[in-house]
């Protein structure tokens, strides 16, 4: 196995773990830290050097930070909802908890820190599809919080010349996702009601539209923004698939009944322009949202 550590933060989460096994898939000595709020052991690699702990705890995050080569961030309190209902202590995760990591990984003499950032930064935007030019608009704590986390790092590649790029997801799905999760996503949520013989619900009209993608791509995106000389001045990416599908879209192609309830605080519209990250990475999405809902309806409900 290669000597150069890598160090993943939630890495027993659904994207964390995915990104650990192909990292050691490639070779890599790869560290893992997570508290398990939202992870779970069992999903780290047992090549992974796994340590319980939290982002929130600087001494917890020096430590694990000794030795490290490169930063995959990606412990976060995911979710708009979340973020509603708990304002303080998603931020002190996500600002507070990246700040930490970025700090540490400053003064350990990290190469590359990857963070993951999201979609939500955008909030509601005039103009489709969603490019990196277009000024911030978050419309929730999460989508602030992690806005915040993509400045702290080109704050920290300008200041302290630590090289940083931020990778804006958007609505990654695939296997592994937290089903039992009253905030998991719409895929995940569809088939688990489907499987239980309940009826899928919708938020308001069913309209809506998002730009799925799947967590091997979003993967994929993460390693070649450690391999590429073409960032680390603190880009911000988006990884998204490029083609959005309305929610009555996606619980047709998953099919069953549906039903239609209250409407929550969420943008109307997700779609990513992604050529930034083809002329950065030479990133493509390579799987569709019917083959990977196809892939995820043979684990659920055959």
């Amino acid at each position: 196995m290669s000597a150069i550590k890598l160090l993943v933060t939630g890495g027993a989460g659904f994207i964390g773990s995915h990104l650990v096994d192909a990292l050691i898939e490639r070779g890599f000595g790869v560290r893992v830290i997570d508290n398990l709020s939202g992870g779970k052991k069992e999903r780290v690699n047992p090549m992974a050097e796994f340590v319980e702990g939290d982002i929130r705890d600087f001494e917890a995050v020096k430590k694990v930070m000794e030795g490290v080569n490169y930063v995959f961030h990606l412990a976060a309190l995911p979710r708009v909802q979340v973020s509603i209902q708990n304002p303080k202590e998603t931020n002190d995760v996500n600002v507070g908890g990246t700040l930490n990591l970025l700090v540490a990984a400053k003064d350990s003499g990290v190469k590359k820190f990857i963070y993951s950032a999201s979609s939500s930064a955008y909030g509601d935007q005039d103009k489709m599809p969603l490019n990196e030019e277009m000024k911030a608009n978050p419309i929730s704590p999460y989508g602030l919080q992690k806005y915040v986390g993509e400045l702290n790092c080109s704050i920290f590649s300008r200041i302290y010349g630590l090289k940083t790029a931020s990778l804006r997801y958007f609505n990654v799905y695939g296997p592994r996702f937290d089903a039992d999760s009253p905030y998991s996503l719409v895929i995940g949520r569809f088939l688990k009601q489907r499987k239980e013989g309940k009826p899928m619900t919708i938020v308001p009209d069913g309209e809506q539209t998002r730009d799925f993608t799947h967590v091997k791509d979003v993967v994929m995106a993460n390693i070649l923004a450690m391999e590429s000389d073409k960032v680390g001045n603190g880009e911000v990416l988006n990884v998204g698939a490029g083609k959005n599908y309305s929610i009555n879209r996606i619980a047709d192609i998953i099919g069953g009944p549906k039903v239609y309830i209250e409407p929550r605080l969420e943008p109307r519209h997700t779609l990513a322009d992604n050529k930034k990250a083809g002329e950065l990475l030479g990133w493509q999405p390579t799987v569709s949202l019917e083959e990977g809902i196809e892939e995820l309806k043979k684990e659920w409900l055959s």
